[in-house]
C-alpha cells in the first residue's frame, strides 16, 4: 500500500440508525477503492464488515468495524458503527477519532431514535457530520419528507448537496448543486452520466444553489468578498467556504444515494475528499496539561488508543489513530498512563476481516498493532514526553443483573472473562460485590448484557444464569441512644471479659459535641462505602485501658459492614465510649471486640434506625407526544421530576429515581415510547426510604435469611 500523507487522509464514523444502511454503503466505498473484488451484502453473509459470528447470527452491526478505500489518491479511513443504543460505546470510540460523521438516514423511515441519540453526541464530541440520505430506490422513499425532518431536528444549517429527481423505484437521477449538472447513476454501478440541468428544476436548482453559495461565503471573509462583489463562486471556492463550515459545525451536507444498487456511492467520495475536512485541518486534540497537540509529522510520535478487540488467532489487536508523528514497525513507544515500555511489533492496515501489514503510518492515519503489553482502550502512546491525550467520557451504565455460572467450577473463569470484556468495552462493568455478596455486571441496556451471555456461552462454553440484583442500601439512626454489654465467658483456663457502655448518635456536618460524657479524645473516619464514622473516647479513670479501644473500634466496625436491620453497610454515625470494665486477668482484646459490636448493635436498635437507597439521577431524551406515559411511569417508580426543557422534538425530564425502582427500566421505557427515547443515569445520594418500603425490605431480609438457614 501507498505511503498516504496526513493531506491525503479522511477519517470518518459511519453512524445512523439501525437498517439504514451503513454495512452496505462501507462495503461498496471499498469495492471503489479495490479493497475488495466483489461486494458483499448483509444477506448473503459476506461482507467485510459484519463478519462475526453474532453479526451475521441476527444480521446486524454489533461491534464499530475499521475500514479503509483508497480512492482518487486519498485513503478514507471507515468505521462503522452499530445503530443500536445498547452499543453506543463502540460510537463513542469512533467519534474520538474521526473528523466527520456520515450519518445515514434511510429515506423511508426518516429520522429515527438511532439518528437522534448519535446526533447528541456528535454535538457532545464536537465531530462534523454529513447527512447521507439512503435508499431513495426503495418505493416508500420520500426525499422531501426526510429533508423536513432533518431540518426539524437539527436545524437551519442542514443543506441538500443534492436532491433526487425520481425517488422510488427507478430511482437513477438528482441534481449536483455543487456541480449544477443533472447526474445519472446506472443501476449497479457504472459510469455516472452527467448532463445539464433539465428546465424543470432550473429555478429550483438555482434556489438551493445560491443558498448553498451564500452559506460557503459566511465561512470565509475573503469569499463573502467575492461573494459580494461577483454575485457567486467557483465550484473550488464553494468546497473551500463548506469545508470550513462543515469542520466548524455550521453545515451539514446532505448527499443522496441508493448503497445496494451502488447509486452515488462514488460522488459521495468525491464529496469526502473535497469537503470532508482532513486530519490536520481540524483543531487541535488537547491533553491533559491543557496544550493543543496539532495533527503534524514533524513532531514526536503520539498514539491514542480508541478500540481493543481480542480476535481468536492474533490476540489482542489495538486500534489507534497517530495524532503526531509517524510510527513504524519495531519503534519502542511508552504508554504515559502506566509509564510502561511497548514495543510496536507490527502495523496492519485494517479493512474488516481483512489485514494488510504495512511498515510506516504518518500522523492523522488509524492503524492497528497486536500483542500490547499493558496498554488499553483510552490510553495514550509517545515517543517522547508525558502528554497524555483526553479518554474519551462514556456513558455510565443503565442496566445491571447478578449473574452467576451454573457450574461453581467454572467462577474463576467466569471472573477472568469479565475483566477481557471491562477492557474491551468501556461501557461495560463486572464485579464482584462484597457488599451485595453477588457478581454485578452493568451495561447500557439488556440488549448489551444478553450480547454478553451469548459471548460467555456461545465462545466460552461456560453456562451462566441471571438473577436480579441486590440494592447497596445503607442503614443509619435518626436519635440517640444508649446500650452496654457484658461479654463474660468462664469454661476453663483463662476467661474471657469485656463490659463497654456508650452512646451512640446521628451524624450530620457541622454537628456539636455531646455534652452529657466528657470527650478525651476523637477520631473520625472517612467509610470506604461513604459517610462518616466518628469514635470520641469518653472514659475516665481507668475503667477501659486505652490498649483496648482498638479492639472496641475494630467490633463496631465489623458490625457496620453487616448492618443490624437488613445486612447494609451503616454509616453517619458518632460512638461515644463513655463507660465499662475490666477483669485483671480475663479481659484481652477478643472480649472487647465482641462487648462493642453487641454493644452497637443495641444501641443502634434503639437509636431510630432507617434503611438509606441510592438515588439516580435521570435524564430522559422523550418525544413530546410520549411525555405523558413517562412521567406517569417515573410517578409508579417513586420519581421526583426536577425539571423539563425542548430539545429539537424532544422533551428532556431531569428527575430523581431510587435504584431499586430502575429495573429494566430500558426496556420498560423502549416498549412505552416505540424505541423513541434514551436515557442516563448517574449516582446522585443516599436518602432515607419511605415508613413502608423500610418494612418491605426488612421483611424480606428476614425471609431470605430463614431461607438460608
Amino acid at each position: 500500500m501507498k505511503l498516504y500523507q496526513t493531506k491525503e487522509i479522511r477519517n470518518i464514523a459511519l453512524i445512523g440508525g439501525n437498517r439504514t444502511g451503513k454495512t452496505t454503503l462501507a462495503e461498496t466505498m471499498a469495492f471503489h477503492g479495490g479493497v475488495v473484488s466483489r461486494r458483499g451484502t448483509v444477506e448473503d453473509k459476506n461482507t467485510i464488515s459484519d463478519y462475526r459470528e453474532i453479526e451475521l447470527e441476527r444480521q446486524q452491526s454489533i461491534s464499530s468495524t475499521v475500514m479503509y478505500s483508497e480512492y482518487s489518491g486519498c485513503k478514507i479511513n471507515m468505521i462503522d458503527c452499530p445503530g443500536f443504543d445498547d452499543f453506543i460505546g463502540e460510537t463513542i470510540g469512533a467519534l474520538r477519532v474521526a473528523d466527520a460523521a456520515l450519518m445515514v438516514i434511510n429515506a423511508q423511515n426518516g429520522v429515527d431514535v438511532g439518528a437522534e441519540i448519535q446526533w447528541r453526541w456528535t454535538k457532545k464530541m464536537h465531530t462534523p457530520v454529513v447527512f447521507v440520505v439512503n435508499q431513495l430506490d426503495h418505493e416508500k422513499a420520500n426525499f422531501d419528507e426526510t429533508l423536513r425532518q432533518l431540518k426539524n431536528y437539527f436545524g437551519g444549517s442542514v443543506m441538500p448537496f443534492q436532491y433526487p429527481v425520481n425517488a422510488g423505484v427507478g430511482f437513477d437521477s438528482v441534481i449536483d448543486l455543487l456541480q449544477m449538472k443533472l447526474l445519472k447513476f446506472p443501476a449497479g454501478g457504472g459510469k455516472v452520466v452527467v448532463e445539464e440541468v433539465p428546465a424543470g428544476e432550473k429555478a429550483k436548482a438555482e434556489e438551493m444553489h445560491n443558498a448553498l453559495i451564500e452559506a460557503a461565503a459566511e465561512n470565509d471573509e475573503k469569499l463573502m468578498e467575492k461573494f459580494f462583489e461577483e454575485g457567486t463562486l467557483t465550484e473550488a471556492e464553494m468546497a473551500q467556504g463548506l469545508k470550513l463550515g462543515i469542520i466548524n459545525r455550521g453545515t451539514f451536507p446532505v448527499i443522496c444515494i441508493a448503497a445496494k444498487n451502488d447509486q452515488g456511492v462514488t460522488r459521495l467520495m468525491d464529496v469526502i475528499k473535497s469537503s470532508v475536512p482532513a486530519p490536520d485541518e481540524m483543531p487541535g486534540v488537547v491533553t491533559e496539561s491543557g496544550k493543543t497537540f496539532d495533527c503534524k509529522t514533524n513532531v514526536p510520535a503520539i498514539a491514542y488508543i480508541f478500540k481493543t478487540v481480542i480476535e481468536q488467532h492474533l490476540g489482542e489487536l489495538s486500534f489507534m489513530k497517530i495524532y503526531g508523528g509517524e510510527i513504524v514497525e519495531a519503534m519502542d513507544m511508552v504508554n504515559t498512563v502506566s509509564n510502561s515500555k511497548e514495543r510496536i511489533s507490527q502495523l496492519f492496515c485494517i479493512a474488516g476481516k481483512n489485514r494488510e501489514k504495512i511498515e510506516k503510518a504518518v500522523a492523522g492515519d488509524i492503524v492497528a498493532t497486536i500483542k500490547l503489553k499493558g496498554s488499553q482502550t483510552g490510553q495514550t502512546l509517545v515517543k517522547s514526553g508525558d502528554e497524555v491525550i483526553i479518554p474519551t467520557e462514556y456513558p455510565e451504565p443503565k442496566f445491571r443483573t447478578a449473574v452467576r455460572a451454573k457450574n461453581s467450577a467454572d467462577d474463576e473463569k467466569l471472573g477472568a472473562l469479565l475483566n477481557e470484556f471491562k477492557k474491551t468495552d468501556l461501557t461495560f462493568l463486572g464485579e464482584q460485590s462484597k457488599e451485595l455478596k453477588q457478581v454485578i455486571i452493568s451495561g447500557q441496556g439488556e440488549q448489551h448484557l444478553n450480547l454478553t451471555k451469548w459471548m460467555i456461552e456461545k465462545q466460552s462454553k461456560i453456562e451462566i444464569e441471571f438473577y436480579p440484583p441486590k440494592i447497596p442500601y445503607r442503614e443509619t439512626i435518626t436519635k440517640s441512644s444508649e446500650a452496654m454489654y457484658r461479654h463474660k465467658k468462664q469454661s476453663g483456663g483463662a476467661g474471657q471479659f469485656g463490659e463497654v457502655h456508650m452512646l451512640i448518635e446521628a451524624f450530620y456536618e457541622g454537628m456539636p459535641n455531646q455534652n452529657k460524657y466528657p470527650i478525651r479524645g476523637t477520631d473520625t473516619y472517612d467509610l470506604a462505602w461513604g459517610g462518616k464514622l466518628v469514635f470520641n473516647n469518653c472514659i475516665v479513670g481507668g475503667a477501659i485501658d486505652a490498649r483496648f479501644m482498638p479492639a472496641i473500634l475494630k467490633g463496631i466496625n465489623e458490625k457496620m459492614e453487616e448492618g443490624p436491620l437488613t445486612g447494609s453497610y451503616a454509616r453517619d454515625i458518632v460512638i461515644n465510649i463513655y463507660d465499662g470494665k475490666m477483669h485483671p486477668v480475663d479481659s484481652n482484646e477478643m472480649a472487647f471486640k465482641l462487648a462493642g459490636r453487641n454493644a452497637f448493635r443495641e444501641a443502634f436498635k434503639n437509636a431510630g434506625p432507617k434503611i438509606l437507597e441510592p438515588i439516580y439521577d435521570v435524564e430522559i431524551f422523550v418525544p413530546s407526544e410520549r411525555m405523558g406515559d413517562v412521567m406517569t411511569d417515573l410517578q409508579g417508580r417513586r420519581g421526583v421530576v426536577m425539571g423539563m426543557d425542548s430539545e429539537g422534538g424532544f422533551q428532556k425530564i431531569r428527575a430523581k429515581v431510587p435504584l431499586a425502582e430502575m429495573n429494566k427500566y430500558s426496556t420498560t421505557l423502549s416498549s412505552i415510547t416505540s424505541g423513541r427515547a434514551s436515557y442516563g443515569m448517574k449516582f446522585s445520594e443516599y436518602q432515607q426510604v419511605p415508613a413502608d418500603v423500610q418494612s418491605e425490605i426488612i421483611k424480606k431480609y428476614e425471609e431470605e435469611n430463614k431461607e438460608e438457614d
